[in-house]
């Protein structure tokens, strides 16, 4: 996304956390910003901003939880938001939905999330739902993203492990470049307050995806086993769901470039994963 605003013409601030990561962003043309939406007080330095996309990730090795990250760090963020903001972009996810039957989801689905990832993400829209900034906000609910470099448990199958997981039910998709497509539509066409269902539109079955990556990394088709009971995948294995994405095409009018995963395995850079 900071590489699309920029080759807009805009200016680009990215929040990071270390100085590591602020050296790479102030590479690539973008303005860092060393701050941390689990501390309230790191985020005075805020500057006042147009468009503001929260899109930030949790990963469990470094500590605290899910909740602090998504919902009260949203909520850190929004508090110092200043009134020149004009859109608030929201990445939530598909995880907010908790069907096993493999029926179809849009945004009018109730969401009841059996994860705490998706009651999380959840609580987030309802927070931002909520707050003063609700008439500026566009959620986008993401499907899983992919990509070179973003391909699930592809470590997994060149090292012949099994995928712990049943071999059906269906897997929701988006390409990382679609995605981001997606977010520059919304933030010029979409009529906030709004949300959308971030995905290609092409449900696919788990063995049928797992099969594709397989064939292009020129290893033997995975083997599925059940999941340890208590261990958090197998949770994520009971989702079942497939996405619609017909308001995000109708009303943001976006093309994408891989409509399925089909058309990136025929892609050149899915050529060039073996």
């Amino acid at each position: 996304m900071a590489a699309r605003w920029l080759a807009d013409g805009h200016h680009v601030v990215g929040v990071v956390r270390g100085s590591q990561h602020a050296e790479e962003l102030q590479r690539e043309g973008i303005e860092p910003l060393i701050a941390d939406v689990t501390r309230p007080e790191s985020l005075t330095a805020l500057p006042p901003a147009e468009t503001v996309l929260y899109c930030v990730g949790h990963r469990p090795r470094d500590g605290g939880v899910r909740w602090a990250v998504y919902v009260d760090g949203l909520k850190a963020v929004l508090d110092v938001l200043t009134p020149a903001t004009r859109r608030v972009i929201y990445a939530s996810s598909t995880g907010v939905f908790g069907q096993t039957d493999g029926s179809w989801v849009d945004e009018d689905t109730p969401c009841r999330p059996s994860r705490e990832a998706g009651q999380a993400f959840l609580a987030a829209e309802q927070l931002l739902a909520e707050h003063r900034l609700a008439d500026r906000a566009i959620i986008l609910r993401l499907a899983g993203l992919y990509g070179p470099g973003r391909l699930p448990r592809k470590t997994d199958l060149l090292a012949g492990k099994p995928i712990p997981a049943p071999s059906g039910g269906y897997l929701n998709l988006i390409h990382a470049d679609d995605a981001a497509a997606v977010v520059m539509a919304a933030e010029q066409r979409a009529k906030p307050p709004r949300t959308y269902i971030v995905s290609d539109g092409h449900p696919v079955q788990r063995r049928t995806y797992y099969a594709g990556l397989a064939e292009r990394l020129a290893v033997p088709l995975p083997r599925f086993i059940d999941p340890p009971p208590n261990a958090p995948v197998a949770v994520r294995a009971t989702a079942d769901k497939r996405a619609s994405n017909e308001r995000m095409v109708a009303e943001l009018g976006v093309r994408l470039l891989y409509p399925s995963i089909d058309e990136f395995w025929t892609s050149a850079d899915a050529a060039s994963l073996g």
